[in-house]
């Protein structure tokens, strides 16, 4: 079958994730990523539908491969075929805490692909081609993350694209410069306001380059779906 991404393809991901951060009524911490499960689900789901054995897919267990820097790490979404590694992704979100959070993320994008393709080079995976490796990344949609924030330069100036972004602009602006450093093959972006979370539209993409339907048509056509 030819491959089709219906419009707003995460709406009901998204509404898991606002439910599953709510506890009688009161925001929760959720550890290990269960938020983001959701997504990793509909990917899986599309795989499937491109051909993709679902034993081939690893979202609950089964997630770890070597590192270099560290003996493993467990990543939020792997396809291996064959005993070959056939693609990784990553899903991060951050609600809240933008100002404390919002490096640490880039931070941590950069230090996983950093580890993962010394790894490759060093023939961790046997001889498995190149792997296919994503970064995808929800961000609360609201005032906090969309407004304007100053930077600090008490000794040399910041990239002129930061000043006076957002931090959703800060966000967009790494998801990109990731993929044109080579550290991913493709970042998809989406922003999400927590009081549409029951609406169909209930995420925006701000950047073409990092939507959903390239990110989802980029690991479809590495992988060989039909």
């Amino acid at each position: 079958m030819s491959h089709h991404i219906e419009p707003f393809f995460f709406s009901e991901a998204v509404k898991q994730f606002w439910k599953k951060r709510i506890d009688s009524g009161e925001e929760i911490a959720i550890r290990g990523g269960k938020q983001l499960d959701g997504f990793s689900e509909k990917i899986r789901l599309f795989l499937i539908q491109g051909g993709i054995s679902p034993n081939d897919i690893f979202i609950h267990k089964k997630k770890e491969i070597p590192g270099f820097y560290r003996p493993t790490k467990a990543w939020d979404f792997l396809v291996v075929s064959k005993d070959e590694l056939k693609a990784v992704i990553e899903l991060k979100s951050m609600v809240g805490s933008f100002g404390s959070n919002c490096n640490n993320r880039i931070e941590e994008a950069v230090g996983n692909a950093a580890d993962i393709w010394v790894a490759y080079r060093e023939g961790a995976f046997q001889l498995s081609p190149r792997p296919w490796l994503g970064f995808f990344f929800l961000l609360e949609d609201c005032e906090e993350s969309t407004t304007p924030v100053r930077v600090t330069e008490p000794h040399f100036r910041v990239f002129p694209e930061f000043k006076c972004a957002s931090y959703a602009q800060r966000i967009e602006l790494g998801c990109r410069k990731l993929v044109r450093e080579r550290q991913y093959d493709s970042t998809c972006l989406i922003l999400s306001k927590k009081e549409n979370d029951n609406q169909l539209d209930n995420y925006s993409e701000p950047a073409t380059d990092l939507n959903v339907n390239q990110f989802l048509t980029q690991l479809f056509h590495h992988l060989g779906c039909k």
